[in-house]
């Protein structure tokens, strides 16, 4: 049987707006616009194939959110059941459209690794398939499609933005680059303060676990990425860049200004450095940024966690702290 794609070929659009104000081409490759609302329709979409063609008939994915509505939306379409564990931070909002592709949602546990915890224990039990929502080389690949396109879409890039979770979009991101020659291309990897793991572990030289998540961008909370994206730093230039909450929040707001687009915070990390942190894009002239998406959140939310960190805004235009601003220095080469 033939069933259709589990990801579509997204646009890459500049915006007038943007490119004036940085005077710079800015090339948003727009992974908001994938049925699942992320970029994660490739990779896990992938995967799951991958199983069902292999002769599994049932898949549990553990998920902070939109790797289990991918999950779920590829069961749906290949006819398969699937269960989903999220962990209590996991909004409302992102349940909801999980359950409506069909699957079973299981709550469990304060972070991304306690869901998982359980999902590796119901897959013993059930005799499923695990759907790991970032540390697979099968998600690498399908991420990877996305640098493919953006291959024929844009001039080669002086420099890609991306934002980092549990690593696995990153991963792909970079198989992509080095298969189209653009290894020589700098990578800064966005993450916000208090999801920061992969930051930490390149600080240390080794794979850091933090003690809890704290950020709101909760579909970043993987307390400690994939070894791979660690292994890739040694093979590429990557910059490390961790923002506070509300430059997230802010470029999420301002993001839906310019596009009429609503992505979650996770996303406006990314973002943030099109917005309230340009100067670290320095020297490059063609800048490239994944726009991974995410459907666990509306406008109205965002708006809700704007007003909830104005204290933290006022606080950094009172002196007190820099909770909007970048903690890194970003190394490029010059035009």
């Amino acid at each position: 049987m033939i069933t259709p794609p589990l990801y579509i070929r997204t646009p890459m659009y500049e915006n007038p707006a943007i490119n004036a104000r940085l005077n710079r081409r800015v090339f948003l490759k727009m992974e908001c616009y994938q049925p699942t609302g992320s970029f994660k329709a490739r990779g896990i979409g992938a995967l799951c194939r991958r199983a069902v063609e292999a002769g599994q008939t049932a898949l549990i994915s553990s998920s902070g959110g939109n790797a289990g509505y991918s999950a779920a939306y590829a069961g749906r379409v290949l006819g398969v059941p699937v269960t989903v564990v999220v962990p209590e931070s996991t909004g409302t909002t992102a349940r909801q459209r999980i359950e409506s592709e069909g699957a079973e949602v299981i709550v469990h546990g304060a972070a991304w690794d306690d869901a998982d915890a359980l999902a590796r224990k119901l897959v013993e039990e059930r005799g499923a398939a695990y759907i790991h929502p970032f540390d697979n080389p099968a998600i690498w690949d399908g991420h990877a499609t996305l640098i493919d396109e953006a291959a024929e879409q844009c001039p080669k890039p002086d420099l890609v933005i991306v934002a980092v979770g549990g690593g696995g979009l990153l991963c792909g991101v970079l198989e992509g680059m080095h298969r189209h020659a653009w290894a020589d291309v700098p990578v800064i990897a966005v993450e916000t303060r208090g999801a920061a793991s992969f930051a930490a572990s390149i600080a240390s030289g080794t794979l850091e676990t933090l003690p809890a998540i704290t950020s709101i961008a909760s579909t970043l909370g993987a307390k400690t990425v994939t070894p791979k994206a660690l292994d890739w730093t040694t093979k590429h230039t990557i910059a490390p860049v961790v923002v506070g909450d509300s430059s997230a929040v802010s470029a999420c707001l301002q993001f839906a200004d310019d596009m009429r687009v609503v992505v979650e915070p996770a996303c406006g990390a990314a973002l943030s450095l099109v917005y309230d942190n340009a100067a670290l894009l320095r020297g490059a002239k063609n800048v490239l940024v994944i726009v991974c998406g995410g459907a666990g959140v509306t406008y109205e939310q965002l708006k809700t966690y704007e007003q909830e960190l104005s204290g933290v805004r006022r606080g950094r235009q009172d002196g007190v702290t820099d909770a909007n601003s970048a903690t890194q220095t970003v190394k490029l080469p010059s035009s």
